[in-house]
Parts: C-alpha cells; structure tokens; sequence
C-alpha cells in the first residue's frame, strides 16, 4: 500500500514539477480583448504553467524571438513561417485560435515534430451572424435611403457545411429562407439531419440559390476556384458572400462576373487584391470590411482563446491531441 502511495506521488510531483518549466505564450498581432487574456493566463497559471504574452508586435522578428524562448504558442492569423519553427527549439505545440490554419507552415511544424493544432467551432456563430449583418446590409442598399429587397423566401446555398456551415442554416431559417448546402466532405444525410436541403455538386448548389455563403478552407484544390462558370450559373440577383479566405476566389474572373452581370454583387470580410477596381467601378455592388472580422466579438475572442489554452494543457499533461491538422 505505501509503495503505491509513493508511487503516486511521485507521479503527481513529477508531472507538477514538469509543467512548471512549460511555458505558454499567447503570441498576437492582433490582440485578444481584455477579459480573454485575463481568462486565458488565468487558467495557464492555475495549471501551474508560465505565461508568456507578446501583443501587438511589429516586426516578424520579434515571433522569432519569442519562439526560441517558448514551449507553445497561442496564436490568431499570426504567421508561422518557417523561420518562426526552426526557431523553436524548445517550441512543441503552436494552436490557432480559430479554424483556419493556414497561417501555419505544416510542413516545416511536421518535419521538426511540432503538432499544430486549430480551434474549431469556437468562433462558429460570430462569422455567421456576420454573414447576415453583411446580407441585410447589401439587401437595403446599403442603407442609403434606397428601395431594398428581403431574405424571406430566398434560397441560400451553403457552401462547405462545417461547423459555421451550420451556424449560418440555424440562422438562415430564422430569415425563413430556403436553406441548401453542399460539402463534399459530408453525406446528404447529415446535411439533411439539420433540415437543409442537400444537393448533389458545387454547380447545382450554385445554379439553384440567389445567395451563396463560402466557407470552403483555402488549399491547393480550392484556390481561385470559385470563378467565371460557376458564378454565371447563379440566378438573378446574384450575391456571393466571402467569409472563408480570399485565396478561393479568383480574382480575374470575379472582375469578369462584375463586367458580364449587372446584377451581381460581391460581400467579403477579406478585400480582393483588385478591390479598389471593383470599388471604383461597381461601388453599390460590392461591399469589404476594413479587416478582416468574422470571428471579432468579444464572445468569440473569449471561446477561442480558452479553447486554445485548454487544448495546449491537455496536450502536455495528457498527450490529447484531438485537434491535431498536421497529422
């Protein structure tokens, strides 16, 4: 019995003593509000873990810096090049703070066995009620005083059903729109579980709804794939909503659309490289945000911080890595 004991304490002081060395560093840009760093270290000191914050930082370099001297980083659309891994000689786990991941050079992580991990679902609803703020805004011509038109009774195509895929059908049938999807990567069955309407290819998708919603993630096969034939399949009145990433557009067709089709408009949460053209030319069918803001709530700061902190801890005490995208 006293040797189980002491072999249980030992284990306990062990793993204690471990993770007092590991340091955590949330390491952005682009800072977290106030009350999601606060949670944040809170629950990496509770855990008896260090630390480490670098806000607001203005050069690469200072990453770089900061990967030589961390266990793991926290980070949101940070870039992780591969300097910033061949830094990292302590460094064993980088979480991003959202879905999107690819911020992140995978393969330089994976060559130097760094797991990288995302946050998904944590900032689901903030992007799809941006979806609709953007929505309402374009259909109510963009509040100048103009004539505008309603979402009830309109089809929305769901592009990609993920985790905001879903988000953006719950709220869509508040609208009382008819809500279909596709994703090549999820069965009719599952898609219909939600009361969606599942189709069977990206063209019928496209072909059969007046608004369609992107949330495909952007990797060598969906690059500047949403283009010419597919948005000219689109019935009248035509709006393609972005708030995926900007890659997926091409950008060359996307100007061809506007110049072929009167009647189409374009929302994005992430400008093209030739918005200024569009903006110029076709200012009342085209709308950007500053920045890029899908997941900038407080709500979704929150979530996804937390859920990256917890997802670090769990790794080092317990090797958890479920979210792992560099596998």
């Amino acid at each position: 019995m006293k040797t189980q004991v002491f072999f249980l304490l030992y284990i306990f002081l062990n793993k204690y003593l471990y993770s007092k060395k590991m340091k955590i560093t949330l390491a952005t840009d682009k800072p977290f509000a106030k009350e999601a760093v606060d949670k944040i270290k809170a629950i990496i000191t509770d855990s008896g873990f260090e630390f480490g914050l670098l806000e607001s930082y203005k050069t690469p370099q200072e990453l770089i810096d900061e990967a030589k001297i961390t266990d793991s980083l926290i980070i949101r659309s940070d870039l992780v090049t591969k300097d910033v891994i061949n830094a990292g000689d302590r460094l064993k786990i980088v979480v991003r703070a959202g879905a999107g991941y690819d911020n992140v050079d995978l393969d330089a992580a994976t060559q130097k066995g760094i797991v990288v991990m995302n946050t998904p679902g944590q900032n689901s609803n903030a992007v799809a009620e941006l979806v609709f703020g953007t929505m309402v805004f374009m259909a109510r011509t963009k509040f100048n005083g103009n004539s505008g038109t309603e979402l009830k009774d309109k089809k929305i195509g769901i592009h990609a059903f993920g985790n905001v895929g879903r988000n953006v059908a719950r709220i869509a049938k508040g609208f009382g729109m008819e809500t279909y999807a596709f994703d090549a990567f999820v069965s009719p069955e599952d898609i219909q579980k939600d009361d969606v309407k599942a189709l069977q290819s990206v063209q019928e998708l496209y072909s059969e709804c007046q608004y369609i919603s992107l949330h495909i993630p952007a990797n060598a096969d969906t690059k500047k794939s949403i283009g010419f034939e597919l948005l000219s399949k689109m019935p009248k009145n035509a709006v393609l909503v972005n708030t995926a990433r900007k890659e997926v557009i091409n950008e060359e067709d996307l100007l061809r659309i506007f110049e072929s089709r009167k009647d189409f408009c374009y929302i994005s949460d992430i400008a093209p490289d030739n918005a200024s053209v569009l903006m110029e030319k076709y200012a009342d069918r085209c709308f950007f945000t500053p920045k890029k803001i899908g997941a900038q709530t407080e709500e979704a700061n929150v979530n996804a911080g937390i859920a990256a902190a917890v997802q670090i801890i769990n790794f080092f005490e317990n090797g958890d890595k479920k979210y792992q995208v560099n596998k």
